[in-house]
């Protein structure tokens, strides 16, 4: 039995709610510190926390949002009998200073002397130095990132270097894959612990592709397998630069349309749903370029199948190399037909994340040829070496080097024997 005793269906429970107090005189005591992550390692403590877009608002008097400008509160306790160096560098290498987003917008400040608003700013920066047996909070104003913010946290000293990763939830994007209730997906009696064998018949056996709704059209191929827990996959693939979607709503639609007219990028579109076990997608990534059209996105779903205690998920991942308007969903985009280069791309990705630690090759969908394409639900051809690549990820940084290979499959050595 499995106990999915930390899931992603508990970030659900963040939701946004700030406080305001007056414009510029102190820091309300927003719920952001109620959502405050701590850890410590080798005589230094980190607590961090990220206000939502409200809660910003409420804090700052401006919409830093908007402006792609997020907050983030740091607080670093130096536990340690040595001085120790903040290197903001590594949390954002693109982060604002306090200075630069006081003078955002000052004319919404207008009420206040120029000096007044510097000051204010100045003292909610994050201090670089920490003196020993001391604590020093404030905030690093970096780049905008919705949905889950990761980060590190770099401190360095005479008694060494030390490295805090952060992965925080930030209430106001309202993301698919919180709403899956990991803990009862399946009835704890039917996840089945399989050895190397039997997984790879069972995962060979699996479906050869995704389907429409009913089960009566199918689409895109099956052409990915995932081992690891549901934490191991949101933080990797976060890790790796992979963004959540939005789930399909009136604002999330709205914002759709207005990328697809002006080719903007919205990192966080939703992705409609296809569908394997029965169900859409327990979940979906992606990672967009500078707009819309272009972006490469998966999806997985959770099997009752484990291996080695971990569950096996299969999934499908292609590249996105245009949009159109599509009467199924809101928009639809055009796929790569060489849908073997996004898979083997992934592998790469997650690898030089250091998010993996083994990867294979099973049978799948099996070959379809460049000249006989076969394709998806919305027309697009694809083809392929029929192969799913598997991939065993994790939550703990493992250097490419360590990186193991299943000795399970090999496309290339098949792939050179039907030349022979």
């Amino acid at each position: 039995m499995i106990r999915l005793h930390v899931s992603i269906a508990l970030l659900m429970l963040l939701t946004a709610c700030g406080s305001t107090s007056e414009l510029f005189t102190t820091i309300p005591e927003g719920d952001f510190k109620e959502r405050i992550v701590a850890q410590e390692n080798g005589g230094v403590r980190v607590s961090a926390a990220v206000p939502s877009s409200k809660e910003t608002r409420d804090l700052f008097g401006k919409n830093l949002y908007k402006k792609g400008i997020q907050p983030v509160w740091l607080e670093i306790e130096n536990l340690r009998a040595t001085p120790l160096t903040f290197l903001p560098v590594g949390l954002d290498p693109a982060y604002f200073t306090p200075l630069e987003v006081a003078n955002i917008d000052k004319k919404d400040n207008k009420q206040l002397k120029p000096s007044d608003v510097s000051q204010f700013y100045l003292r909610q920066g994050m201090v670089l130095a920490i003196e020993p047996g001391k604590s020093r909070s404030g905030f690093i104003f970096t780049r905008l990132d919705e949905g889950t913010k990761a980060f590190n946290v770099d401190v360095t000293g005479r008694d060494g270097f030390e490295t805090f990763t952060f992965f925080i939830p930030v209430p106001g994007l309202n993301v698919d894959h919180y709403a899956v209730d990991w803990e009862n997906l399946y009835e704890a009696s039917q996840y089945v612990e399989l050895e190397r064998e039997p997984l790879m018949e069972l995962i060979e056996g699996f479906a050869c592709c995704v389907t429409n709704a009913n089960g009566s059209e199918t689409g895109d191929p099956l052409n990915l397998v995932i081992i690891g827990h549901p934490t191991d996959v949101y933080t990797a693939f976060i890790r790796a630069g992979w963004d959540e979607t939005e789930t399909v709503t009136r604002a999330s639609a709205w914002k759709t349309m207005k990328s697809f007219v002006s080719g903007g990028e919205y990192r966080y579109s939703p992705i409609s749903s296809l569908y394997v076990f029965g169900r859409p997608q327990d979940v979906a990534f992606q990672r967009a370029r500078d707009n819309i059209h272009e972006r490469n996105h998966l999806r997985l779903w959770m099997s009752r199948a484990l291996y080695q205690g971990y569950p096996v998920w299969i999934g499908q991942i292609s590249r996105d190399i245009g949009v159109r308007w599509t009467t199924k969903t809101i928009t639809t985009h055009k796929i790569d037909p060489n849908v073997d280069e996004t898979r083997e791309y992934l592998l790469e990705n997650l690898a030089y994340a250091q998010t993996l630690k083994a990867a294979g090759y099973v049978g799948g969908v099996g070959e379809v040829p460049i000249d006989q394409p076969r394709g998806n639900l919305t027309g697009d051809p694809w083809f392929t070496d029929g192969f799913r690549a598997v991939l065993w990820i994790t939550s703990e940084p493992t250097p490419i080097s360590d990186l193991k290979f299943f000795k399970w499959r090999n496309p290339l050595e098949i792939n050179l024997g039907r030349k022979q």
